[in-house]
């Protein structure tokens, strides 16, 4: 090559090649994600042929990890997180605490020293919430009880494995390590433990108070532009800017601010919408995430440590599965919750390396406490489907005939009637927002021109606008200042000695931006009416965007300013004997 193209032939050939082995390995019955693994290994410097720079496969993985927690956000509101917080609370910190004693007394058996336990104990202890979105959308299962309490449980694990990044550094020396090279921060550890905490409060409160309120606003002022080009960039800089800089201020994680993000838009009406467009996105970059992880398996430990390879996977896929399952049991809530949360927390992922990496920049890992935390993520992960499917199985088995009570069930039942009250009320909002569109539509019939996927946008360029009996909504010789739709009430439109009734269903004031003149007519209402107004600016852009519309809308106004400019037919200057015609088609003159 002529000059360094390292992004690009790292793109490329990791698409290629996890493409190429995800199609084989859905062909022999295997999740993609297989392939995908495989191919990294391929492409990773353990194997001989092209080597991809590690640096950016880990940095484009990022992305893809900030993409799915956003995604993950947009679908799990903050009442979600709340209506789950009696079981994922007690339950993630329970299980992390144990799982870490788990890992560390593997550790002392191998020689390796408490700091190093502790590093690898809970790198082994948290799970990959990447790997989870897949499995429960593979099954249907992100908007159900379960699912979400198994989301919820891995939001509380990102939580806390937040606070450990922060406080490992500061602990290194004291665990046997060395300073974290750019975390010398002079603080005491109470001190320090204490400003990690208020940065990650103000994060929240900033996000929750007010998110909402600034980020709807944002993108409803781009939505009124009608570029889907900008809408999707918008939601971009939402995600990835909110990650970043809650990383840059405030200390989080970029997977905890994306996620953090999509809760903030959640609550919103364009959550439908940015989901939509960041989905293709998502699913690209979360295949080099699972490409990235396969790049840092070396092979070789398969024979160098067969037995501690077998003793970290088994403790990821059985140890913490059944300590979640035990706490799940004693928090009294049914079988199935506590199947499926441990079939959700056996496998390890993201977060495990980032562990792993500050382990080992403190002198507190060896390197091969990593590779073996990555041989156990790597065949984990790809055994995670057999492990819900077996999960299924036993769901299946202790599963009682549909009437008769069983062990959970109060706590169960309480949790899912929260779960759907928080669902009526996201459906309702949604059905809602359709009734609204539906009846726009079905109102102005012009308005079925503009394409399905637009239709949603075209909501948010209207202005309502009231009236009074008398009220003079327009005025001759007026500048043009947008075009008036009718839902509710009825006007007069004043022109030419005619009196033209309009009525719900019919427009008026488009004729004067269409010919950049003043206004021709008065138009006075004559009961109290509500209007949708298209103002200038977006009556302009949005006839630019739909020349169907501005055909029909400008063949109907030469229609009706000849109309207006031919002598009344009945010689009284009242109304026009095509008045009639003109209410009954739901067109009205214009000014």
């Amino acid at each position: 090559m002529h000059h360094e193209v390292t992004l690009i032939s790292t793109i490329a050939i990791g698409f290629v090649l996890a493409f190429g082995f995800g199609y084989v390995a859905d062909r022999l019955r295997l999740p993609p994600l297989v392939g995908y693994l495989v191919a990294g290994i391929l492409i990773g410097p353990y194997t001989p042929g092209f080597v991809a720079d590690a640096g950016l496969s880990s940095q484009l993985a990022e992305v893809g990890v900030i993409l799915l927690m956003f995604g993950v956000g947009l679908h799990f509101s903050a009442s979600d997180l709340l209506a789950v917080r009696g079981i994922a609370i007690p339950g993630a910190i329970g299980q992390i605490v144990l799982a870490t004693l788990l890992g560390m007394g593997m550790c002392s058996l191998w020689g390796w020293g408490l700091g190093t336990g502790l590093v690898v104990g809970l790198s082994l202890s948290v799970a990959s919430t990447v790997v989870l979105l897949k499995a429960l959308e593979e099954r249907n299962m992100v908007s159900s009880p379960n699912g979400r309490v198994a989301v919820g449980w891995l939001i509380v694990e990102d939580l806390a494995m937040v606070l450990a990044l922060v406080l490992l550094p500061a602990l290194a020396e004291v665990l046997g390590g060395k300073p974290v090279r750019g975390h010398e921060s002079g603080m005491p550890i109470l001190l320090e433990l204490a400003v990690t905490l208020s940065k990650v409060a103000a994060f929240a409160a900033i996000a929750i108070l007010i998110g909402p309120k600034v980020v709807p606003w944002v993108l409803a002022r781009v939505a009124r532009t009608g570029s889907r080009e900008l809408f999707t960039l918008s939601v971009l800089a939402v995600a990835l800017g909110i990650a970043y800089g809650s990383a840059a201020i405030f200390g989080v994680s970029f997977a905890l601010g994306a996620f953090f993000a999509g809760v903030v838009l959640s609550e919103s009406s364009f959550s439908h919408k940015a989901a939509a467009d960041s989905l293709p996105l998502q699913d690209a970059f979360s295949v080099l995430f699972f490409v990235s992880v396969g790049m840092l398996f070396d092979p070789t430990i398969l024979y160098r440590s067969p037995g501690a390879v077998l003793s970290v996977l088994a403790l990821i896929i059985f140890g913490k599965s059944l300590i979640a399952f035990a706490i799940i049991m004693l928090l009294r809530y049914p079988v199935g919750t506590g199947l499926v949360v441990s079939a959700s927390l056996a496998q390890i992922g993201e977060f495990s390396f980032i562990l792993i990496a500050l382990g080992i920049s403190a002198g507190l890992v060896p390197t091969e406490g990593r590779d073996l935390v990555v041989g156990g993520a790597l065949f984990s992960i790809m055994l995670n489907p057999l492990i819900f499917h077996a999960a299924g199985l036993l769901q299946k088995r202790f599963a009682r005939p549909a009437g008769e009570p069983f062990f959970g069930q109060r706590h169960y039942e309480g949790l899912r009637r929260e779960l759907d009250v928080i669902k009526v009320r996201q459906e309702e909002r949604s059905k809602a927002e359709d009734l609204k569109l539906h009846s726009l539509l079905e109102l102005f019939p012009m308005l079925q021109l503009v394409e399905r996927q637009d239709q949603e946008s075209l909501l948010l360029m209207f202005r309502p606008k009231a009236a009074s009996p008398g009220d003079k909504v327009i005025r001759a010789g007026d500048r043009a200042d947008g075009m008036y739709f009718i839902s509710s009430g009825s006007v007069e439109v004043h022109v030419a000695d005619r009196v033209i009734p309009l009525e719900p269903g019919a427009y008026f004031g488009e004729m004067a931006l269409l010919t950049g003149e003043r206004r021709t007519a008065d138009v006075v209402a004559v009961d109290f009416c509500q209007f949708l107004v298209l103002d200038r600016r977006d009556f302009n852009q949005f006839m630019a965007r739909h020349p169907g519309v501005r055909a029909a809308v400008a063949s109907i106004a030469e229609e009706r300013q000849a109309m207006n400019l031919a002598p009344p037919e009945n010689g009284e200057g009242g109304k026009p004997e095509s008045s009639g015609e003109v209410r009954t088609s739901g067109l009205s003159a214009l000014s």
